[in-house]
């Protein structure tokens, strides 16, 4: 039997691999953007995103340990995918569509549903809430990042 935790790490890889497949965007456009003077951190976005992403697949597996198979567990995963797309659509739709206020709205909106998505998740299983928890720390950041960005490229909005 293949353990839940391989599958669930293979679905998320392969979700981002195919979103970024997909939705191939102008990278080299938001690469020339103006960042915020304070944003002295960008060199360690890469790193954050790669421990947000470990947390998350961690706090699914710990989910469906917690009550496997079950049509709310399968749910809830569903949720998971959802939330998975939402933060994997962020650069690709936002540099395709070349416009900060989409990526603004992507990451406030990846936000709010891994809010609600937590509050559903937090009857079932604390420990995969507290794993989302740098989801829920790091999101808000990047989305203030795009929108303050927004004013440094007033062309570009």
């Amino acid at each position: 039997m293949i353990s839940p935790l391989l599958i669930i790490a293979s679905i998320t890889l392969l979700v981002a691999v195919s979103i970024n497949t997909i939705f191939k965007g102008d990278y080299g456009w938001f690469n020339r953007l103006r960042r915020p003077q304070w944003l002295t951190f960008e060199w360690a976005i890469p790193f954050i995103w790669i421990f947000v992403f470990i947390c998350g697949v961690y706090s699914a597996y710990q989910l469906w340990i917690k009550q496997p198979g079950k049509t709310e567990t399968w749910l809830l995963m569903a949720g998971y995918l959802l939330l998975e797309i939402l933060i994997m659509a962020y650069t690709p739709v936002m540099c395709k569509l070349r416009s900060l206020q989409v990526g603004t709205i992507i990451g406030a909106t990846g936000f709010f549903w891994g809010l609600i998505l937590a509050v559903l998740v937090w009857p079932i299983s604390q420990e995969s809430v507290f794993l989302l928890l740098p989801y829920l720390l790091w999101s808000p950041i990047g989305t203030y990042v795009t929108w303050d960005m927004i004013s440094l490229n007033p062309l570009d909005k």
